[in-house]
């Protein structure tokens, strides 16, 4: 792009929220506008007005990237919009680029200035081209947004909401100037990715009073978005409302949220007032209202379901209705974690994207949804935070943990860990079989390799990857809640059989790539991973740990010979039984289990495992009224009490990954060559 337009910043913060204006006129002598294109990006998240019109319904614009390296930018033609004299306007928020990131409380992370980003281009019929940007010579006021954050929410004051500074002749009283920010414009990428935008709207389906006197709303649904408000009252009166995905005796549950406020403010005028805060996004199913003049009706509110606009592709249904309502959970809970990124949750103070978590759903979520643009757009920063940390894929995309303080069990220095950072290699392999174009192994391919090869430095003597700090099988049903690790798989099986997998996915895409050389060399590294394997962790056919899910892996990821294969799937089958039929695994083992048992001939015991309704089981919190993913197995207790452990979220899509097998084995429809272009039903 050739850029006439500046970085730009406000002289005054204005709350955080400032708004930026230009007013002019159209150049004449060229006849009739044909065409008119404005670009937009932000350091911060942007909404842009032309003549007093919204020139998109985009939200949250341009999203969330690796910003050191690369900010986005959009492109809308705005044709219809000009006029003579024309008013161009910018809103900023703090979005990613400004506000919390993590668990630290620091906010601020990438910088501590806003930026606005615009050119518009406008083409006459003689094909004279007239740009304009942002520059210097624009102005920065004050907006009704008082504050605004993703985690804590936002506030706005309706007394100084006016719509004059998107009109000609505005009288720009209390306004300021803008100053041009040293921004490398080389930086600016083009957003290859779906827009964040509304999805839907839901409405109320009760309002009442807690025990404690509080007003509650519950929506029928754990989604994504945030709530907007159609009231009327006095002058300064102020509605505050706090948002929770569930309720623990019969009050809000905020608990689970930690630090995250999760809370919206609105500041009535005296007239009619319509609140939508979409510098923020919560997750939630029940709303707490407070303050609201006269009594609360489910026609004054609803709930805007906000994420990344995806085109659905794949359905499921049967004749068990828990199972469906599962297979429900699964899709909201996909949605309400695919805003901008794919994320762990979009509640708490955190709405990171762990790379461990899409690791396991690409799959699940490549049949639900057309995802190939979303996650390939991913993948970049992948690529480019690997980059720059020597190799290592780090446990989130974008990753702002490289500059926060990060707990001691988790470790002060990030490194390669199973699972996790395979995602830079599973990942392009799912889209590439879920959709058929190598293109992103094409472009993933150097990122792929340099992830084994990093990882092989990484090796003990013995050849098992069995050093350093592993997630392992993160959150094993049988782990203490204070001690999501603890699991019963040995970290060093979990590992070194996942990077057998990574290795083999990549010199497989090394031959589509018809890449020779590469293809050799990751097949004798999967080879000497395969040995020393056998060697050390395979005792006649026990592999080491003796647990569920070193066997779902073993047998999935084709480490075993035929005999050792046919030993695992029935011990497998042992210790599903022994379990109760009750998930005996975590993040590792459980996208994988069910495959392994089918693999392995062993079809009835898969199944008594999904139909189970006992906790630990995919059922229970459907039992429990669930209408999402739950991060634990027991998020909530069959008590109603929720979970007492510190990292409890209920909306994790992480352990749905099972409905990737859902469609395969029980809907019967598998792809038998990439990109389905030969089926098996």
């Amino acid at each position: 792009m050739n850029w006439h337009a500046r970085m730009i910043a406000a002289d005054l913060d204005f709350d955080g929220a400032p708004l930026l204006r230009r007013e002019f006129a159209l150049e004449t002598g060229h006849g009739d506008v044909v065409a008119a294109r404005l670009t937009l990006s932000a350091l911060g998240v942007v909404e842009a007005w032309l003549n007093g019109e919204r020139v998109s319904p985009d939200l949250l614009t341009p999203g969330w990237t690796s910003y050191e390296w690369r900010v986005r930018y959009t492109e809308y033609d705005v044709s219809a919009l000009l006029g003579d004299t024309n008013v161009l306007g910018l809103a900023l928020g703090n979005g990613w680029y400004r506000g919390r990131l993590g668990w630290s409380g620091k906010s601020g992370i990438y910088g501590d200035t806003l930026g606005g980003f615009a050119q518009l281009e406008v083409t006459y019929a003689d094909g004279h081209v007239e740009v304009l940007g942002t520059d210097s010579s624009w102005a920065a006021g004050p907006s009704a947004v008082t504050a605004n954050d993703l985690y804590d929410g936002q506030t706005i004051d309706a007394r100084r909401d006016s719509r004059a500074w998107l009109e000609p002749g505005f009288e720009a009283s209390g306004w300021a100037g803008v100053h041009e920010l040293e921004f490398d414009l080389a930086t600016l990428v083009p957003n290859a990715g779906p827009p964040i935008r509304p999805l839907a709207e839901v409405a109320p389906v009760a309002v009442w009073r807690s025990p404690a006197g509080a007003t509650l709303v519950d929506f029928g649904q754990n989604l994504v978005g945030f709530v907007r408000a159609t009231v009327q009252g006095p002058v300064g009166t102020e509605i505050v409302i706090r948002h929770a995905e569930v309720l623990e005796h019969d009050e809000l549950g905020t608990r689970p949220l930690r630090t995250a406020l999760a809370t919206d403010r609105y500041i009535l005028s005296g007239g009619p007032d319509v609140f939508e805060p979409t510098f923020t996004f919560h997750g939630f199913r029940y709303a707490e209202v407070t303050g609201w003049p006269g009594e609360l009706t489910a026609g004054d509110i609803a709930a805007v379901v906000v994420g990344s606009e995806l085109k659905r592709t794949g359905t499921f249904a049967s004749s068990n209705p828990l199972l469906d309502k599962f297979h429900e959970n699964v899709v909201w809970g996909m949605r309400g974690n695919f805003v901008g990124v794919p994320t762990d949750c979009p509640q708490r103070d955190e709405r990171l994207g762990w790379t461990g978590d899409i690791a396991a759903f690409a799959p699940t979520a490549a049949y639900l949804f057309d995802v190939e643009a979303f996650l390939a757009e991913w993948l970049v920063d992948v690529a480019l935070e690997q980059g720059h940390a020597n190799g290592v894929i780090p446990y989130v995309v974008p990753d702002p943990l490289k500059y926060l303080e990060i707990p001691v069990e988790i470790t002060t220095e990030q490194e390669s860990t199973a699972v996790w950072s395979d995602a830079g290699v599973w990942v392009p392999w799912d889209l590439y079989e879920a959709y058929g174009d190598s293109a992103v192994l094409a472009a993933q391919f150097d990122s792929m390799a340099s992830h084994v090869r990093h990882v092989e430095t990484l090796l003990s003597p013995t050849g098992l990857w069995d050093t350093g700090f592993q997630f392992g099988d993160w959150l094993d049903p049988d782990a203490p809640p204070e001690d999501p690790a603890a699991a019963k798989a040995d970290t060093g099986v979990v590992a070194t059989v996942s990077l057998y997998h990574s290795a083999r996915i990549v010199a497989d895409a090394a031959v589509v790539l018809g890449r020779q050389a590469e293809a050799e060399e990751f097949g004798a590294i999967a080879s000497r991973l395969r040995a020393a394997f056998t060697e050390h962790y395979l005792d006649h056919g026990v592999i080491r740990s003796d647990c569920t899910t070193v066997y779902a892996l073993a047998i999935v990821f084709d480490i075993l010979d035929a005999p050792d294969a046919v030993f695992a799937g029935n011990r497998l089958a042992e210790l599903a039984a022994a379990s109760g039929y009750r998930i005996s695994t975590g993040f590792a083992g459980t996208p994988f289990i069910s495959d392994a048992l089918s693999q392995t001939g062993h079809h009835d015991e898969a199944y008594r495992l999904l139909l189970e309704e006992e906790c630990p089981s995919w059922l229970y919190p459907v039992t429990m009224g669930a209408t999402t993913i739950w991060e634990r197995w027991d998020s909530m207790l069959p008590d109603g009490s929720i979970n007492p452990g510190e990292m409890t979220s209920f909306n994790h899509y992480a352990l749905g990954a099972v409905a990737d097998w859902m469609h395969r084995v029980v809907g019967g429809i598998s792809p038998l060559a990439p990109g389905y272009s030969e089926v098996l039903i």
